[in-house]
């Protein structure tokens, strides 16, 4: 049973996903910057969604995306409710992909030890 439930939900998350990605590709606010929604955790209840996205550019372009999005969460929610034939629209917040910096970092560390690496086989 417990299996079912994971497998709905992820089609819940996955629904939310496209749908908020869609909706914010059509956003006209210059504010936004290049950026992707990598996905979404809805609360089993449906009423909370938690989405994630990434952006590319300045600290400064990344703080006026958040801005931009936090403006924009009621119109991506009424979309999300007109689009989808769930019993709830979530109520949605959107944080910050944080396995993009994760995963950028670590590449970091290992060009790091590979530079490293070649510099000792040179020596």
């Amino acid at each position: 049973m417990a299996r079912q439930k994971s497998s709905r939900m992820r089609k819940v998350n996955e629904l939310v996903r496209e749908v908020v990605a869609d909706a914010v590709a059509d956003l006209k606010d210059p504010r936004i910057g290049f950026l992707t929604i990598t996905g979404a955790e809805t609360s089993p209840d449906l009423r909370h969604a938690v989405v994630y996205y990434s952006v590319l550019g300045s600290d400064e372009e990344k703080a006026g995306t958040a801005a931009a999005l936090a403006s924009a969460s009621g119109r991506i929610q009424a979309v999300l409710g007109n689009e989808t034939r769930m019993r709830y629209t979530p109520k949605l917040k959107f944080n910050v992909d944080p396995s993009i910096d994760h995963g950028l970092r670590i590449n970091q560390i290992l060009q790091d030890l590979e530079a490293e690496q070649k510099e000792q086989d040179d020596a």
